[in-house]
């Protein structure tokens, strides 16, 4: 872990001091926010920080193993519609037998541009292009690649707002979703005497906000801290679909069930981790999520983006 905050926060630093417009750079679409999923993404460009992401598993090997994998991202608009991040994980996956595996995975980059913001029907989408860079991850312990992974990516969010007063509170509903084509650099592993598939990255979200009910539909008198929460499902599923030769195209992936608090310049996630079969994992693992909006915390510096931002933007509370 000590190359990942030296290197999220040396980035951080430089933008910061270069920073000098201002521009909103939540997730919101109308009255509509969309919060950072923990297992998938989210549909707009932001400045922003996911610092720590950690998972507990048991992965599918017989007998099963037990997987932590920590991780950090930087999220950075250069302009109002686009954006870029960084991000790198580092997993440790112990052995029945004790035998223990950790290091870095590839070092991961993603370019993204907001297609869409759609204030009126609380519709965004945003186009991405997600990059694993090979020989930046710990390949000697098999946990990190030699070859590069690009990942062309598609991010769409829908509030049900839109919809006739008569729904009630079923307008507090939204959903994200993505889908990538993910294409290694290279089509063999000749170390391993592999095949290297091209593969679908593929997820999605339901979720439900109670700051919306409040603010946009009724408000019920709850207290504030549950008026802050936001109950969510996420779906986060893998398929390969070409260059496969010798290897079933099974589906892996897990079914996420858990809740966000969204707070003022931060929000908190915890989400169960359930897989999809028995491929994907062993039992019920925990995905946890610290998430920082860098636009509320450094309002006048690093939360605002390099080129054309926007003086007369007011910066958005939920």
């Amino acid at each position: 872990m000590s190359r990942l905050l030296p290197r999220l926060l040396a980035l951080a630093g430089v933008m910061a001091l270069s920073c000098t417009s201002h521009a909103l750079a939540h997730c919101f679409v109308g009255a509509r926010f969309f919060p950072a999923t923990l297992a998938t993404d989210d549909p707009c460009v932001a400045d922003e920080m996911s610092l720590p992401t950690v998972g507990w598993s048991k992965t599918g090997d017989v007998p099963a193993a037990t997987e932590w994998d920590f991780s950090g991202e930087l999220s950075k608009r250069i302009t109002d519609n686009f954006g870029i991040s960084i991000g790198q994980g580092w997993t440790s996956i112990r052995q029945a037998d004790g035998t223990l595996t950790q290091g870095f995975d590839n070092f991961e980059t993603a370019f993204q541009y907001q297609i869409v913001k759609d204030r009126e029907h609380e519709l965004a989408v945003l186009s991405g292009l997600v990059v694993d860079w090979g020989h930046t991850g710990s390949t000697g312990s098999g946990l990190a690649t030699d070859y590069s992974l690009v990942t062309p990516t598609v991010y769409i969010g829908k509030g049900f707002g839109d919809l006739p007063s008569e729904f009630g509170w079923f307008r507090a509903f939204a959903v994200t979703a993505q889908v990538g084509y993910q294409i290694p650099t290279n089509s063999f592993d000749i170390a391993q005497n592999i095949f290297i598939p091209q593969q679908l990255i593929y997820g999605a979200s339901l979720q439900y906000s109670m700051s919306y009910l409040k603010s946009e539909i009724v408000d019920l008198g709850l207290p504030d801290f549950i008026n802050h929460l936001m109950p969510i499902v996420e779906l986060s599923l893998t398929t390969p679909v070409a260059n496969n030769f010798g290897n079933p195209y099974t589906t892996t992936g897990t079914v996420n069930p858990g809740v966000i608090y969204v707070g003022s310049g931060f929000q908190v996630g915890l989400e169960a981790m359930v897989p999809v079969n028995r491929a994907s994992g062993t039992g019920v693992g925990v995905l946890g999520q610290l998430h920082l909006y860098l636009d509320d915390m450094f309002p006048s510096t690093y939360g605002q983006p390099l080129i054309g931002g926007l003086a007369t933007n007011t910066p958005r509370k939920l």
